[in-house]
């Protein structure tokens, strides 16, 4: 999907990066028609000599400049940012943002309750283009909207569209989710190295294990038990493998783990909702 309007990345950290990067290779967008404020000039010359894109040091410029507000800052600025584009923002700009744990309703309650607004949750893998992201809309950004901001997120990684009750879910699955693989990933090197293994051969070989297990998965649409079962057979390795990882009750934990984050972005969301509030 080819995006016209002007985009302007207000904050412009990894994952506003990403973005850029992603929609300039992909062809989505002109780099004359993206924009970055951030507060580190050479932060913004970086971007500017390396994709060519525009940048500024003032946000309500780029307000002014843009149809497509990215609220990319980090999590402890984000209110600071809030009150800066208090006034200014109107029901022409489509709001975006990528603030962990903000609700909607605390931006539009800041910004105006014509804003059109989309919170978004992307992951970490959207650095490398393999990103899990989330959208959900506010009630007053249209079908046309959630297909823009999907049109830019899917050139990240996958873009799902859910209902904004759902996102704290999201964040303790997959937004907190690189977190647990890559420990899962470390404890499969550890054991790798523990059998005899060099380091790194033990670390490339977990690696590339999680990630061509999770294409196999992706690509054949199979269900994850089928893909299991094929991997044991009687009295195998495999399967003794498997029974160990019953025993040490590694699904309850993975679930609980998710679970746990779960409940902590419910409790970091009430939190954001009274400082922004």
């Amino acid at each position: 999907m080819e995006i016209q309007e002007k985009i302007a990345f207000l904050g412009a950290g990894n994952m506003a990066g990403a973005l850029i990067r992603g929609l300039l290779h992909a062809g989505a967008s002109k780099a004359t028609d993206i924009l970055a404020t951030d507060v580190r000039s050479e932060r913004l010359a970086e971007l500017a000599e390396k994709h060519g894109i525009g940048t500024d040091a003032d946000n309500r410029a780029a307000v002014a400049w843009a149809d497509v507000l990215v609220l990319s800052t980090k999590p402890q600025v984000f209110p600071r940012l809030l009150s800066e584009l208090e006034g200014i923002v109107d029901g022409s700009k489509l709001v975006v943002s990528i603030a962990a744990g903000v609700p909607i309703a605390a931006i539009e309650k800041r910004l105006g309750q014509g804003v059109r607004v989309i919170r978004v949750m992307p992951n970490t893998p959207a650095l490398v283009d393999a990103g899990a992201t989330a959208i959900a809309a506010g009630s007053h950004a249209t079908k046309e909207d959630i297909a823009l901001v999907k049109a830019i997120f899917d050139n990240v990684g996958i873009t799902v569209v859910l209902d904004e009750s759902a996102m704290d879910a999201v964040t303790g699955l997959s937004g907190s989710g690189p977190a647990y693989i890559f420990m899962i990933i470390e404890a499969l090197a550890d054991a790798g190295v523990k059998v005899g293994l060099h380091r790194e051969t033990a670390q490339r070989l977990a690696a590339q294990t999680v990630m061509g297990s999770a294409k196999l998965l992706i690509d054949t649409g199979e269900h994850p038990g089928r893909l299991k079962d094929m991997v044991t057979s009687p009295g195998g390795t495999a399967i003794a493998g498997l029974h160990t990882l019953e025993e040490g009750s590694l699904r309850t934990t993975l679930m609980n783990a998710v679970e746990s984050a779960t409940n902590r972005a419910k409790e970091l969301g009430r939190i954001a909702n009274e400082d922004i509030g």
